[in-house]
């Protein structure tokens, strides 16, 4: 197996950035690959499959506004495929993750497993999926998350049972690292989330921006339950960074203002997939000025719509926000191809076609939809899908060798809109 790791991200202080943090590409390739004319992988004797599939995404705690968007996302393309009659038919069933505070997967991962899916979209958080992810493996079920980040699952003994459309934070580390570089801070500050989440996160952008020239002059963490900041704000002023990274979700808008209040410039913040929401009025000071990064690349209008029209379907509210809706779409695509590959529903048999679709295996064609995808496994052929949230390409970790990571940039109405 051939393995290609992403260009590191460098800067030079004073100077220019060798890679650009609008779109940090990994690109790889694993082993498996079919050889030229050998039968294509696809049953030729088919019944029609119906997949049972259940999530577990964020309906309640931290990363609650990260529910609408990604359940539309799932939606969405479960509307899709069975709209496509092509052999498969998805069914869903909604449920609440919560977080590591309410615990809410824990009524919600048994009850699923129980109902007998095949398949758990979710979690968001990576911290609540590794809460839940053996009781999954254990039962022989898929875990795919379309959010998780942490680097720790890419060695996870899971049994090919575990899958995720986000790129590790590895990447996410190195283009926000590199923006800041850009940006002529030499000097940082990070406050990071003390979870699996925050520490990957906070030990990647430490690596890489000090990898690029920069130095972290402090780095303080705080607990998921810490209502009070000051302790960390006051050490991480004291080295008098020109930048602070904060790493962490809803409780940014408590840390910020403790910064603020202390004299640091509300335009010298950078955040991550976790607090780069749109905060509006939710942020009581002005972060004018500062950023963040999401992974994904820019959503086509067309498809931004249908995501609207279906939240509204599903809900009758309004979807405001589109992070990690591409990547739980393409999650639900993925799994229904596999499915068809393997002319079944059963959770092993699903994962073992799981690279085979997403082209991390065999020479297959590429296509961009389930129902052209879904055409040439029925014809005999292998297919390869590229997605709305990229190429994908898993390898044989689970994890996709492809990403885009966005920049975004915060306005006078604390509302950003992406700039790379």
């Amino acid at each position: 197996m051939s393995v290609f790791t992403s260009k590191r991200a460098r800067k030079v202080l004073g100077g220019i950035a060798v890679v650009s943090a609008s779109a940090m590409i990994l690109a790889g390739c694993s082993g498996g690959t079919t050889d030229e004319g050998s039968e294509p992988s696809a049953p030729t004797d088919r019944e029609d499959l119906t997949l049972s599939i259940g999530t577990v995404l964020p309906q309640t705690g931290q990363l609650a506004y990260l529910g609408p968007p990604e359940e539309a996302g799932v939606g969405l393309a479960v509307a899709e495929i069975n709209a496509a009659d092509m052999g498969i038919t998805v069914e869903v069933e909604y449920g609440d993750s919560g977080d590591p505070d309410n615990k809410a997967f824990e009524t919600t991962v048994p009850r699923l497993i129980d109902s007998g899916v095949s398949a758990l979209i979710g979690a968001a958080s990576s911290g609540v999926t590794k809460l839940f992810l053996d009781e999954a493996v254990s039962a022989g079920v898929i875990t795919f998350s379309p959010a998780n980040t942490s680097p720790d699952f890419t060695d996870w003994p899971d049994e090919n049972l575990y899958w995720r459309t986000a790129p590790s934070d590895l990447l996410q580390g190195e283009v926000l690292a590199s923006e800041i570089g850009l940006d002529g801070y030499a000097n940082l500050g990070i406050i990071y989330l003390n979870d699996a989440y925050g520490s990957g996160l906070e030990a990647s952008l430490t690596e890489n921006f000090e990898a690029g020239g920069g130095t972290v002059v402090a780095s303080e963490a705080y607990n998921a339950n810490d209502t009070s900041f000051d302790a960390q704000v006051s050490t991480i002023l004291a080295q008098n960074p020109d930048a602070i990274a904060v790493i962490g979700f809803e409780e940014t808008s408590t840390i910020v203002p403790a910064f603020i209040s202390n004299g640091f410039d509300g335009s010298k913040f950078y955040f991550v997939d976790g607090n780069t929401q749109q905060w509006g009025e939710n942020m009581p000071v002005s972060i004018e000025g500062s950023k963040g990064t999401q992974p994904g690349p820019v959503l086509a209008d067309d498809f931004q719509q249908r995501l609207i029209d279906q939240w509204q379907e599903q809900s009758g509210e309004e979807l405001e926000d589109f992070n990690y809706a591409a990547e739980s779409y393409d999650a639900v695509v993925l799994l229904a191809l596999a499915s068809l590959v393997a002319n079944s529903t059963e959770g092993a048999d699903i994962a073992g076609a799981l690279q085979e679709v997403s082209g991390g295996s065999g020479d297959g064609e590429k296509c961009d939809s389930f129902e052209a995808c879904a055409q040439i496994i029925l014809d005999g052929g292998t297919a390869d899908y590229d997605g709305y949230s990229g190429a994908i390409t898993f390898d044989d970790n689970g994890d996709p060798t492809e990403a885009t990571i966005g920049v975004f940039q915060y306005g006078a109405d604390n509302t950003h809109e992406r700039i790379n």
